[in-house]
């Protein structure tokens, strides 16, 4: 947890890993086991929560429990066991994603390195608490503030192992590290959901403390390729903000706020669609049962898999146009994706008498995950390339704020899943994923324009 000075980036860029920075090779398995533990957990709780640990018998032996519910209702009023839960699942993921402003903030004066690893220690102790009901509470805090202190960091540190002017290999070195992200959230819900369902809640839990451990043991057996402090731009890092800075915060402000709408035509997949598909799917694959758990790794999955054809796509395109679409208009592209995706569910409804097919869900799952490689890697990139030099780590937490504005609605959203109807539910992701699509279009083409000036 040395605050050395940064390790020289050609040093860095002299050993390669496919083409890339040898670095990216351990900031990228970093990550897979840290999101194996962390979607490997998500994939059991809500559904944890609704099943066992919120029912009369159990939700008594939740320390400070009853505290927590006493605040929750007198903010949101009284709940039903699925409103709570996705009220939990929306604060706990929310914060998981506002903490890394503040883990940014604290590694731009640390070190990175150093926060990573204070960040991985509270995950790994997160995860740990998460195998008892009674510490239930304290772990989701320490995975809150473990995820804050290695997200905007770890990231921070994929953009800073390439030089300034090298910006198509950072945005796919970004690819890289989103699939490496999706490795890790394909493995964890199979295991982890199987090992939940096959032998109770908490051996699921307790394997992800397992990989976080290993997430570590990675990280710092990679030490000495990472930069202890982000500083692609060092003889400036200390110059104050300028106006021109001070119209890219702005501009990059702008795109996370829309980017919201993006995320939440996404992620309602953690949090409704497993009540959703225990009430109105037919998981039945002949004799086989197919567990609830394994759809969360479906859209990591088809994201792994899209890489390949969305490179060769963007490479024609480049051909054709003379260049790739732009940051802006592969976010918009995403948003219109995302929204596509909830309109499947809807056709399933309407075309399925009784309970839908596990083929639709399926299908769902796969389009968000196609989604997910069009908005969220090319945001990391476009902040990373664009964002001043000065706080470009605190820009990079800041990311993590979308996730945060995001998460949250969809656990309010969640609350009235019992009020609506399905069809009604699922149009409602859809239409909010398209006005994400159209005013990212439409931003692009007024102040969005500072942001491509910077390409």
């Amino acid at each position: 947890m040395s605050n050395a000075p940064a390790i020289a980036l050609d040093e860095r860029s002299s050993r390669t890993f496919f083409g890339h920075p040898r670095g990216l090779a351990y900031l990228a398995f970093t990550e897979a086991w840290e999101r194996f533990s962390y979607y490997g957990m998500a994939a059991l709780l809500v559904l944890y929560m609704v099943n066992q640990l919120l029912l009369p018998g159990h939700v008594e032996h939740v320390a400070g429990f009853a505290a927590f519910r006493s605040l929750l209702d007198g903010a949101f009023g009284p709940m039903s066991t699925q409103a709570l839960a996705s009220q939990i699942f929306g604060l706990y993921s929310g914060f998981v994603y506002f903490t890394p402003v503040l883990g940014g903030w604290l590694g731009d004066r640390i070190g990175q390195r150093s926060a990573v690893v204070l960040g991985a220690l509270s995950m790994s102790g997160g995860h740990v608490a998460m195998a008892f009901d009674r510490s239930f509470l304290l772990a989701l805090l320490l995975l809150i503030i473990g995820s804050g202190l290695l997200k905007g960091n770890i990231s921070a540190q994929v953009g800073s192992v390439y030089p300034p002017d090298d910006e198509a290999r950072r945005t796919r070195g970004f690819a890289i590290f989103s699939t490496a992200i999706n490795f890790g959230a394909v493995v964890g819900p199979l295991l982890c959901g199987f090992l939940g369902e096959r032998y109770g809640w908490h051996v699921g839990f307790g394997a992800a403390a397992l990989f976080m451990l290993g997430a570590l043991a990675t990280y710092l057996s990679g030490y000495r390729y990472l930069p202890a402090r982000v500083e692609r731009k060092a003889r400036n890092a200390h110059a104050p903000l300028t106006t021109e800075d001070r119209k890219i915060i702005a501009a990059l402000i702008g795109v996370m706020a829309i980017t919201v709408l993006a995320y939440i035509a996404y992620y309602q997949l953690a949090n409704a669609l497993p009540i959703w598909i225990q009430a109105h799917a037919n998981l039945s694959a002949g004799a086989f049962q197919i567990p609830i758990p394994w759809f969360y790794s479906i859209d990591p999955l088809a994201s792994i898999l899209s890489v390949p054809f969305l490179f060769a796509l963007w490479t024609w395109q480049a051909r054709v146009s003379g260049r790739e679409p732009s940051a802006l208009a592969k976010i918009a592209t995403g948003s219109f994706i995302a929204a596509g995706a909830n309109l499947i569910l809807l056709a399933a409804i309407a075309l399925s008498p009784g309970r839908v097919l596990w083929v639709w869900p399926v299908l769902y799952c796969a389009a968000e995950g196609v989604a997910f490689m069009y908005f969220w890697p090319t945001l990391l990139a476009l902040v990373s390339r664009a964002a001043p030099p000065k706080i470009n780590a605190t820009m990079m937490g800041s990311v993590f704020l979308t996730l945060f504005v995001a998460n949250n609605l969809i656990g309010r959203i969640g609350t009235y899943y019992e009020k609506m109807t399905p069809i009604a539910f699922w149009a409602l992701h859809a239409g909010i994923g398209a006005a994400g699509g159209l005013l990212m279009l439409l931003f692009a083409r007024t102040a969005g324009r500072i942001l491509e000036a910077k390409a």
